[in-house]
């Protein structure tokens, strides 16, 4: 696995594909390979796919100190050199429009799933706060209180919850810690590059109303929903694939 250099120390990463760089950034809980191997073969006959693994994650190790977005936009950005279309999600929504807003530079065109702009609502942070403190004090419901809220009832009755059960990265819990610091307020309209925003109607982690939320506060965005939970990447797998494919290959307005 290639590794990026950053002060926090190595970022490790996938790579695979040919073509101008397509950047796939996960979300709490998740990792490169959780996330995105399985759409990976989807994507990479058109770019190069590269699925970084941020602190906590996959081999990517938590330096410790304050976790904070600039560092994970920090450390997502030190995996690719070259202009990339760049899709995040869920957290990775957040770290993906940190880099947009700072380093335009390197962002062609930009996809946000499942994400949202701050703490907006009772809701979001009662939901959050709870998952928190699960996995600080009760591994168990932990474990149960993730299905739950990830993914739709149908798609959890379908999989069967056994499936859906797993070990979560050694960095989960600072992650949903900085989930509810996120405040993309004052990045968002920063954000000038062509931008799709995805929202799932059955998302009870971060409900639909917050990636509405985000699209307009992004000026010029495009949204679109999906009929699916909060993991979307698992329970619509082939419209993200196509919603993804159909933006990232339209031709970049001239600046």
């Amino acid at each position: 696995m290639p590794i990026a250099q950053h002060p926090a120390g190595p970022v490790h990463y996938g790579r695979t594909g040919q073509g101008p760089g397509l950047v796939l950034v996960h979300g709490t809980g998740g990792d490169a390979v959780t996330n995105w191997a399985h759409l990976v073969p989807g994507l990479a006959d058109l770019r190069t796919v590269i699925t970084p693994d941020y602190a906590g994650s996959g081999a990517s190790a938590d330096p410790g100190g304050d976790l904070t977005l600039d560092l994970l936009a920090g450390q997502v950005a030190a995996a690719f050199e070259e202009p990339s279309d760049l899709v995040g999600f869920s957290l990775g929504a957040a770290v993906a429009a940190a880099v947009a807003a700072e380093r335009p530079e390197l962002v062609r065109r930009l996809v946000l799933i499942a994400g949202w702009t701050h703490l907006a609502d009772d809701r979001l942070e009662l939901g959050l706060r709870t998952w928190a403190r699960l996995a600080r004090t009760d591994p168990e419901s932990f474990a149960a209180y993730g299905p739950l809220l990830a993914f739709s009832p149908g798609f959890v009755r379908e999989a069967g919850v056994a499936t859906l059960l797993g070990e979560p990265p050694r960095g989960t819990l600072r992650q949903i810690e900085l989930d509810l610091r996120v405040d993309l307020r004052d990045l968002l309209p920063k954000i000038t590059v062509p931008t799709l925003v995805i929202g799932n109607t059955r998302d009870y982690l971060i409900p639909v109303e917050h990636a509405r939320a985000l699209h307009a506060a992004i000026p010029g965005s495009e949204y679109a929903e999906l009929d699916a939970g909060h993991v979307v990447l698992h329970e619509r797998p082939a419209e993200v694939t196509a919603l993804i494919r159909d933006f990232i290959q339209r031709e970049v307005p001239e600046s």
